[in-house]
């Protein structure tokens, strides 16, 4: 006798009631994760303040902060970056939009948590790169290193004296690491 379990929908998704979880949506199937601590959330607001900054100012298009992307459906797959960036020719839907934005942002960074193994995060590395993302950046907040993914082979990683630099993405906007841990 074969069963099927049947797969969650994104709609599904973005209508669950609170239950003071995060929440992203696998080929289906639901992935739960506590909330942020104090080193991811310190290390997420430096981020998305700085990078916000500049877009805004500049005219580049939308920094987000833990929201979900579309990238695949039946099964829908969900994820949520700590913060992404879209270009603002590649906008998708309007602001009033209470769905997941289609597609994958430019820019994905993920903040490492202590709960996170290192096989998980190379495999939602691989996802964002696989669904198009022209990089992830990678921020370990325990280990004070950042990693910027182009590929899956194409990895640098920083320290607190470099200088995180996605220019070819976010045109003029360079970040110290130093910053992202202060």
């Amino acid at each position: 006798m074969s069963s099927t379990m049947r797969h969650m929908t994104a709609d599904e998704l973005l209508n669950m009631p609170d239950d003071g979880f995060r929440h992203e949506l696998i080929a289906g199937k639901l992935r739960t994760m506590p909330l942020r601590g104090f080193a991811e959330g310190a290390a997420m607001a430096q981020m998305a303040g700085l990078l916000g900054v500049h877009v805004r100012s500049n005219k580049l298009g939308s920094t987000f902060l833990a929201t979900g992307f579309l990238l695949e459906s039946n099964p829908d797959t969900v994820l949520a970056p700590a913060v992404s960036f879209v270009r603002r020719e590649l906008e998708k839907p309007s602001r009033d939009s209470d769905s997941y934005i289609p597609g994958p942002p430019d820019l994905a960074v993920e903040i490492v948590s202590f709960t996170d193994q290192t096989t998980n995060m190379d495999k939602k590395v691989a996802d964002w790169l696989d669904a198009g993302v022209l990089a992830v950046v990678l921020v370990d907040p325990r280990r004070r290193v950042v990693k910027v993914h182009r590929s899956m082979t194409d990895i640098v990683v920083l320290a607190e004296g470099d200088t995180l630099d996605v220019e070819d993405i976010v045109p003029g906007w360079q970040m110290p690491v130093g910053e992202i841990f202060a």
